[in-house]
Parts: C-alpha cells; sequence; structure tokens
C-alpha cells in the first residue's frame, strides 16, 4: 500500500503570538510512504525537489533512521503498538530548508498522517497534534499545517494540545521575502533572552489579545497596532538582513497592515491589504534587500485553508 500526503509551508508568531500563532501558506511537501512487499526489508528514503533540482539544502537531509519524517513515523506506529515495517519514503521537499517557513513542521505532519492512513487511521486529530509536536517540540506551525488556516495553539504538561482555527479575511494578503541563505531555529532561538521585563511581557499580551480582536472584526487598524513583538524580533532581527529596514520602510506606507520576521527566520512576511498594489510593494522590499547586498525571492502567496491533505 502507497500513501502520498501534501502538506502546507507555515509562518509562525506573526508578530506578538511567539510560539503560539500560525498560517499555513500555499507552497507544499509531498510525503510518500510505501510498504515494502516481503521478503523486502528494511529503510529506502528519497529526498527531491520538484521545483528545484539543484537545491543544495537538500544533500544534508539525512536519508537514515535519523530523519524526522521516520522518527514520526515510527512515533505513530508506536502510538499503537507496533513498530514499522519495512518502508519507502519519498520526500518532495518545495518549503525552503531553514527559511522559517515551516519545512521540518510539514515533513513531520505528512509523514505522521501518511503512517495514520496506512494503519487504518486508529489516530484521531488531536492524537496527530500531539505525537507531532513530540516531534517538532512546538505547536505553532504543526497545527497549521495539519489544520490550514490561521491557529493559535498551546502544548500543554499532559502532551495535549490546545488549538483554536479562526477564518483569516480574504482582503488581507501576504507577501514572503526569502533571503538566499540559511538560518537554523536553533540559532535564532539562541539569541533569545531566558528572562524576559515585564513591560515587554505585557506589550505583547495586550497586542495578541487585539491580533485576535482584529481578526474577528476583520480591523486593519487594529491588527496595524497588533502586529508588534517585544519578545523576539528585536532580538533575531539583527540575525535578519534588512528586516528593520524593511518594517520602517513598509509600515508607514497606505493598506500596510504589517511586516515581520517568518517563524525562526530569516524570511520576512508582510501582511497588507487586498486593493494594494504587489508591484510597488515588491519595488519597495526588492530596494531594501538591494541595499542590504543580500538576494531575496519575493513572492505574492496565498493562505492555504485545508492543511495536510492525502493525495
Amino acid at each position: 500500500m502507497k500513501v502520498t500526503v501534501k502538506v502546507p509551508a507555515t509562518t509562525a508568531n506573526i508578530g506578538p503570538g511567539f510560539d503560539c500563532f500560525g498560517i499555513a501558506l500555499s507552497i507544499y511537501n509531498k510525503i510518500t510512504l510505501e510498504e515494502l512487499i516481503y521478503p523486502a526489508e528494511g529503510l529506502e528514503i528519497n529526498v527531491f525537489s520538484g521545483e528545484n533540482e539543484n537545491d543544495s539544502s537538500l544533500l544534508t537531509i539525512p536519508t537514515d533512521r535519523t530523519n524526522i519524517v521516520y522518527k514520526a513515523v515510527e512515533l505513530l506506529y508506536n502510538y499503537v503498538g507496533q513498530t514499522p515495517p519495512g518502508l519507502k519514503i519519498n520526500i518532495e521537499a518545495n518549503i525552503p530548508i531553514a527559511k522559517g517557513l515551516g519545512s521540518s513542521a510539514s515533513v513531520i505532519v505528512g509523514g505522521i498522517l501518511a503512517a495514520n492512513k496506512l494503519l487504518g487511521n486508529p489516530a484521531d486529530e488531536a492524537a496527530l497534534l500531539s505525537i507531532a509536536n513530540e516531534v517538532e517540540g512546538h505547536p505553532d506551525n504543526i497545527t497549521p499545517a495539519i489544520l490550514g488556516g490561521f491557529n493559535f495553539s498551546s502544548a500543554e504538561e499532559d502532551g495535549s494540545i490546545v488549538y483554536r482555527k479562526i477564518d483569516w479575511p480574504e482582503n488581507w494578503k501576504f507577501i514572503v521575502c526569502i533571503p538566499d541563505y540559511e538560518l537554523s531555529t536553533q540559532i535564532s532561538r539562541s539569541v533569545l533572552p531566558e528572562k524576559v521585563d515585564m513591560k515587554d511581557a505585557i506589550f505583547n499580551l495586550k497586542r495578541s489579545a487585539m491580533f485576535i480582536e482584529a481578526l474577528h472584526k476583520e480591523n486593519a487598524e487594529l491588527m496595524k497596532y497588533a502586529l508588534n513583538d517585544k519578545l523576539h524580533q528585536v532580538h533575531r532581527s539583527r540575525l535578519v538582513t534588512g528586516f528593520d529596514k524593511a518594517k520602517e520602510r513598509l509600515d508607514n506606507l497606505p493598506h500596510i497592515l504589517g511586516t515581520v520576521i517568518s517563524g525562526a527566520g530569516p524570511a520576512v512576511l508582510v501582511i497588507y491589504e487586498k486593493n494594494n498594489n504587489f508591484e510597488d510593494i515588491k519595488s519597495e522590499l526588492s530596494a531594501v534587500w538591494r541595499e542590504s547586498g543580500v538576494k531575496v525571492a519575493i513572492k505574492n502567496i496565498n493562505i492555504d485553508t485545508k492543511g495536510a491533505v492525502i493525495i
């Protein structure tokens, strides 16, 4: 039996919602699991890209039992009291790696959902989220990768995930800016302080609350207020060349709701109102990174509302 799962990229944090907010985006990885027929056994993992065949970052992905897709599959099998059979795993990796776009969450989710299908769907949505989070370590990317759309989520001490999905306004669009260098989550987290100032914590609490209200009311002015942060971006911005300049230049333009670091970076997300001109924004962004000496791919991108699907 063979199962293929298509999983979207995700952007996490979105300003104030550190390790909590996440949105699914329309870039996709595909994970295929195929049970090897007896007497074949063991593990075969193939990694390739459907969009960029010369992506050297794919060469860094392990093709043995340390691969995170296999780890996720093994955890799902263990959940139902089984060990994985001989497997062939194909990873079509179209989501850029180490860019802050949820590439690891995507393949983890793909592996778990494919394994669940092979086993006859013994795990429900809550179990799938919990298992995926055990591999990933935080649910902000995992949750939208499974559910699609905008989500906020929390990993609880018992391993469960508390989460909610809220409709994202159709008039609020995204531009993603992807620099040509990588930034690992480990390095990006290493610059964060162990303790935060009370004033900064209150700053983010207020804006997180306003963020949710802005979504419910589709209030652009309130969202402009909400899309700010003092817990992570102020520290990570020195690792993301051009971010401060882009934010300063764009946030004062009409119909721009905000400019944020996507996840751990270095990708940058711009949220804008539909009646704005993409080419005008792209021109501004291109100028920022040209001045900063960094090559950046700038893309208009849609929200994915479906999440992971078996195809």
